[in-house]
């Protein structure tokens, strides 16, 4: 049988699985027996890559069928700094599975224009994950969490921008009724001080955000990056969901 390479997000790890991606991600999501569910989201990763600092042979080699012939799900490789060692070369779509299992593939693209002015509001998913703001778009954003020159940075960053409406213009006064952010107050601040003459690029919205958060708030799509370069992933607009991708849109947001 043919093996799968995949990166998850959600929780960081490396896994060898007989399992293709549509299949894998309704695995993560929901397990075997339908008793635990949760969002997944991981990167297939090309079948030929290797590293130094994992032992991916041996995993697949032990990513046998069972004996009743069913696939091998899953062989976990690594579960710990895992993101770091895999380049960004190396990596394909990005998939996601909703809590019951649904599918949605990403596959990346070119970064678009970035929009001057605008402010910024990113949820960090991999390896660390605060919510933060600032006045760098995403390729900037990527640079700079991932500076070795900087006291507090990343090796390589996997993030999605968020929407702002109204915020991300006139923060103070901009309108926001359709964002569901609980501390909306607090957001406001943020945004309005990083706008202050000698203000920091980057301010620190939510230091305890989960990695799981709901999709509707995606505004741009999602990044993964480091020194070298940034892979972008576009989200569909709300329209393609409804129209394209209908059953996992509505999962998304159950």
């Amino acid at each position: 049988m043919t093996t799968y390479l995949y990166l998850s997000m959600i929780p960081e790890s490396l896994i060898v699985s007989m399992l293709p991606p549509e299949e894998f991600g309704t695995y993560l999501a929901v397990g075997t027996q339908k008793r635990s569910r949760g969002q997944a989201m991981f990167f297939a990763l090309k079948p030929v890559f290797r590293s130094a600092f994992f032992d991916i042979d041996a995993a697949a080699r032990r990513c046998l069928p069972h004996a009743d012939g069913r696939p091998k799900h899953s062989v976990y490789v690594a579960i710990y700094r895992v993101l770091e060692h895999v380049p960004l070369d190396a990596v394909g779509s990005l998939w996601f599975a909703t809590r019951d299992g649904r599918i949605l593939e990403l596959a990346p693209a070119p970064p678009p224009r970035p929009s001057p002015g605008k402010l910024h509001l990113y949820q960090e998913v991999c390896p660390v994950h605060p919510q933060i703001a600032s006045r760098l778009n995403p390729q900037e954003f990527c640079r700079f969490i991932t500076d070795p020159a900087k006291p507090f940075h990343v090796p390589r960053i996997c993030f999605a921008e968020l929407d702002l409406a109204e915020l991300a213009d006139n923060p103070e006064f901009g309108r926001a009724d359709d964002l569901p952010y609980s501390n909306l107050g607090h957001l406001r601040d943020c945004l309005t001080t990083l706008g202050r003459p000698g203000a920091a690029s980057t301010k620190t919205v939510d230091r305890t955000t989960g990695a799981e958060f709901p999709y509707r708030l995606i505004r741009g799509g999602f990044w993964l990056g480091d020194q070298q370069g940034c892979c972008h992933y576009p989200f569909p607009s709300r329209e393609e969901l409804d129209s394209k991708h209908h059953d996992w849109w509505r999962s998304a947001n159950a």
